[in-house]
């Protein structure tokens, strides 16, 4: 009986050494992910995508050495949605992410929207699946929801192991001298309502003190306090912007307040090369999200007047340095056939962002329109490039309407992980495109919002290679003639500041992707049946969406002390963060 117990011992033994050398190389053949977005850069700004004059050499080799995709499209053209559809693989009104007015994006780091708790990222799909997940650089998906310690959308919470780096963005407060950003009408109408209520209460204290008329030390009281009130309801939230909003935090701790853009992107850079270092035996996924080409521009002094557009130029051109510089950590550790890199934009460029030195926003190429234009393509077309040595095919260019929403079922079936069973997914997986195992896309429909609003849909028809696109409604360009919404800095989804068609727009962009020349019943011998078809998906597409709590509303988007990051005693949040260690020779340009 001794001796069957022992084999038996020995056949366990046996069995759990070969399921852990199975369970070990299981681990070694997952694929690493970097996935590297830029700010606000436009489709335009990048060699490999038509530009001549701005030098983006390691963008370019990305793309000759990989798959170039030229249809890749954000699900937004501003920050906070595009990216919560990136992260989560659907449409950002599904998680109450949408626009409904004014506000379109996260204001401010102590209000209580963000991304909700129980949305799902790849990143906590891929935690399951064994892999260290980190973000270096920009969130801007909030923080807490109802105490300043409870990180319920901060990126610990969304499946991501390590986060260093902005958890709002890189706003022209956060910069002095550039001005404010932040409902600016709102700032100038308290101020001057307070500056009213001051000179009243000035004139009536010297109506008493030469003694015109009785007045009582009540009511000067209580309209000094009234002053006192209004100025402090502009200056708490507004006027220590740059405090409450501009910051570093490396995980839940806020290292650096306000934030010092002079060191940020060799910061960044140290960070994610160690996160790398750190994870090299191992499966890791790394997003690496840019602070650059976002206003207000900041640059290295290495790259100070290098390029021939000035200051974005520069910019774009640190961009394509510090992607080189991330392609060549991933080299150097031996790691390029085991990870799918990744390169986009989270949008298209601010094309109504310049000031007297000349434009400080992105050049969005032959296309119509830019950041916050809804689905003009300008604000929704994006450079999309994957690298993967061994695996993907070099120098192979899709024109195919592909999605960042894509990203989700991308990475989390190349990880082993299962898809979520309990919402609905608006992502495909790229693999069979990338490979070359299918020639055509999964979406035949794709839905461009601004805010909650449809504003325009996308359709491939399966038996063609065109791709029409029908707007229901197109943003009011200011001044009239323009091309932009130069007015109001950023076009809005609402109201008076859009035009809705009683026939809507159509155009192919397989023959006008600038949308310039409208389809018309006459010209176009589908013409009836891309309205029809459309209005049949955007039926179907209607009853996929649930009611949800709006993340935008005005009660989570305006500043509550309780809830700001802060290091230090609040109110008395500031913090620098010990940049010696962060020196890095950058070499010769």
């Amino acid at each position: 009986m001794e001796y069957i117990r022992l084999r038996f011992q020995s056949l366990g033994l046996f069995l759990l050494l070969i399921q852990s050398q199975c369970l070990s190389s299981a681990g070694i053949t997952k694929p690493n992910f970097v996935l590297m977005m830029v700010d606000d850069l436009g489709i335009g700004d990048i060699g490999c995508y038509g530009n001549d004059t701005i030098r983006t050499p390691n963008i370019d080799r990305l793309a000759l050495e990989g798959v170039k995709l030229t249809q890749h499209i954000s699900a937004a053209p501003l920050c906070t949605p595009s990216r919560t559809a990136f992260m989560t693989g659907r449409y950002a009104l599904r998680s109450g992410l949408g626009s409904t007015g004014k506000v379109q994006v996260i204001l401010f780091l102590g209000g209580s929207g963000g991304l909700p708790p129980n949305e799902t990222t790849f990143a906590r799909l891929l935690q399951k699946q064994g892999y260290s997940t980190g973000i270096v650089g920009k969130w801007h998906l909030g923080v807490n929801c109802k105490s300043r310690n409870d990180h319920c959308h901060h990126p610990n919470n969304h499946g991501f192991d390590y986060f260093y780096g902005l958890p709002f963005s890189n706003f022209n407060d956060c910069k002095p001298g550039e001005g404010k950003d932040i409902l600016v009408d709102l700032q100038v109408a308290l101020w001057q309502l307070s500056m009213l209520a001051g000179l009243g209460f000035l004139t009536l204290v010297l109506v008493r003190l030469t003694g015109l008329l009785e007045v009582s030390v009540k009511l000067l009281t209580t309209l000094a306090a009234l002053c006192l009130l209004g100025f402090m309801v502009w200056y708490a939230p507004f006027g220590l912007m740059r405090t409450w909003n501009c910051i570093v935090m490396r995980n839940h701790r806020v290292v650096e307040q306000p934030t010092n853009l002079d060191t940020l992107n060799e910061r960044l850079m140290t960070e994610a090369e160690r996160f790398v270092e750190r994870n090299q035996n191992r499966p890791f996924l790394l997003f690496l999200s840019l602070a650059h080409v976002h206003t207000p521009l900041f640059i290295s002094r290495d790259f100070s007047g290098k390029s021939k557009h000035g200051l974005y130029g520069d910019n774009v051109e640190e961009v394509d340095w510090m992607i080189g510089r991330m392609v060549k950590t991933v080299e150097e550790l031996n790691l390029s056939e085991r990870t799918l890199m990744y390169f986009t934009s989270d949008h298209g460029g601010h094309v109504e962002d310049s000031d007297t030195h000349g434009q400080k926003g992105g050049w969005n190429g032959i296309y119509r329109g830019g950041k916050a234009m809804g689905g003009w393509e300008g604000g929704i077309r994006v450079p999309g490039i994957f690298r993967w040595v061994g695996r993907l095919p070099s120098g192979r260019v899709l024109e195919e309407p592909t999605s960042l929403m894509d990203l989700f079922p991308t990475l989390v079936k190349l990880a082993g992980g299962e898809m979520p069973q309990d919402r609905v997914l608006d992502g495909h997986d790229l693999m069979p495109l990338l490979e070359g195992k299918t020639q055509r896309s999964e979406h035949e429909f794709m839905f461009h919002y601004c805010g909650v609003y449809l504003n325009a849909v996308r359709w491939h028809p399966p038996d063609s290679d065109s791709v029409f696109k029908v707007h229901f409604f197109t943003p009011n360009f200011s001044p009239p003639g323009a091309v932009g919404c130069y007015h109001t800095k950023l076009c809005m989804c609402h109201g008076e500041f859009v035009t809705w068609h009683d026939t809507p727009l159509v155009f192919d962009l397989s023959r006008d992707p600038s949308e310039r020349a409208p389809l018309r019943g006459e010209t176009e011998p589908r013409y009836a049946e891309v309205l029809w078809r459309v209005r049949e998906a955007v039926e179907i597409h209607h009853r996929t969406l649930s009611p949800v709590e709006n993340q935008l509303s005005w009660g989570n988007i305006l500043w509550k002390p309780w809830l700001q990051p802060c290091c230090g005693i609040f109110p008395f949040c500031s913090c620098s963060e010990d940049n010696s260690t962060f020196t890095h020779n950058i070499g010769e340009l």
